[in-house]
Order: structure tokens, then sequence, then C-alpha cells
């Protein structure tokens, strides 16, 4: 293959997460929540190694005509966005008025946050809360805990896209890169794990689940206390 082929075939890798919204869309309509949440582990998956594809082959230079940061940025609306604020609101999970305030929150503010020039920092972290609600969902489907919990954490991270606060980009990140890759990869099987046994409540993934989410939640807040905003 041609350097040019090799970066329109990056194109076609990434356009695969718009056929894998629409899988998890068709379960979650269906109410078959773990189906749902495979089809966006593998999203996730094929989000995670896109991006060093289409920077390995200059996708930019090499296959000009589609523009790949447009079409990363539809497609995670859809797989981290459109589809778990869905399942939130349909599962039950938020009854009443919180689960129409959540996904109403949820859909306005991650739209907002997507079309801000200023969500990559220096360091290419995140500033602001990445819209990262698949994994969000995906947690509280596991845990399952009180619903003024849930709310408060959705209303929470819904605030935190618009404050100056750090959150890690697990591939491009390069400060405790060699920390933060494993555990994005562990999120990605305790993930898929979960789903799998159809978020039985003893299921040891949900141990992984946790530790792997606080450390992603986590990880760029403690390095910009320790080294600065321009750290």
């Amino acid at each position: 293959m041609t350097i040019s082929q090799k970066a329109l075939a990056v194109h076609l890798l990434t356009a695969t997460g718009a056929v894998l919204a629409m899988l998890a869309m068709l379960a979650a309509v269906d109410e078959k929540w773990s189906l749902m949440f495979l089809w966006l582990v593998v999203a996730f998956f094929v989000d995670g190694i896109d991006g060093p594809l289409a920077r390995r082959y200059d996708v930019k230079k090499n296959s000009p005509i589609f523009d790949g940061v447009l079409l990363d940025l539809i497609i995670d609306y859809l797989t981290y966005v459109f589809v778990p604020a869905y399942a939130l609101f349909k599962s039950g999970l938020l009854p009443g008025w919180t689960g129409w305030f959540a996904i109403i929150i949820i859909t306005f503010t991650s739209a907002m946050y997507f079309a801000d020039s200023r969500m990559k920092t220096k360091d290419y972290s995140f500033s602001g809360f990445p819209g990262c609600w698949n994994m969000v969902v995906l947690v509280l489907f596991a845990l399952q805990p009180n619903f003024w919990v849930s709310v408060s954490f959705v209303a929470l991270l819904a605030a935190a896209m618009f404050v100056p606060v750090r959150f890690v980009h697990p591939m491009r990140t390069q400060r405790w890169r060699i920390i933060t890759i494993p555990m994005a990869l562990g999120w990605t099987f305790f993930a898929g794990w979960a789903a799998w046994v159809d978020f039985h409540p003893e299921s040891w993934a949900h141990y992984g689940l946790i530790i792997t989410s606080v450390y992603l939640l986590a990880a760029g807040a403690i390095q910009q206390l320790i080294f600065g905003l321009d750290g």
C-alpha cells in the first residue's frame, strides 16, 4: 500500500465509529444495555488507536480530502455523548425530572465543549472535562449509586467542562504516560468485562473500573497542582 492509501485507511477506520454508534443505538432502543456498552467499548478502542495511526501516516498531508479532526469529533459526539445520554435517560437510573435534567445538560454542554477551540492544552491534555460520558454512564450502570449521587456527579462533570482543570489525554499527554496508557487499556478491559457479565454486582470488574476511572479523572488535576498550568 502507498502512504496515501494507508492514510485513507485510517480515515476509513475512524469512520467505522459511526457504524458502531448506530449498532449501540439500536441496542439501546431495545434496552439491551450490555450489548450497547460492548459496542461503545469497541468504539472507544478504535478511537484510541486511530489517532496514533493518523499521526504516523500524516493524514493531513497524505489524505487531505477528508478532515480527520472533524470526522473524529462527529463520531465522538455520537459515541461519547449522544448514545450514553440516551441510555442514562431511558434506563431509569435517573427517574423523573433528573433524567430530563441529565440528558439536556449532557447534550448541550458537550456540544459547546466539542466546539471550543481551547479544549486542548500545550501538553495535549484536555482543559475541562472532555465529555467522556460513555465512560461515566458505564460506571453508573455498573455501580448504580443513589440517583441523587448520580445526578450530582453529572452536574459536577458538566460544570467541569468549562473550568481550567486538566484531564489527561490517554494517548497524547506525555507526563505519566507510562501509567496512563495501561490505565486506559485497563479501563477498556474492565468496561468490556462488566458489560459482558451484564453488570453483575459481585463482578471484580467493578473494582477495576473504580481504580482506573479515579486515575483517569484525577491525574490531570494532580499534574496541574504539582507542575502548574505551564508544566
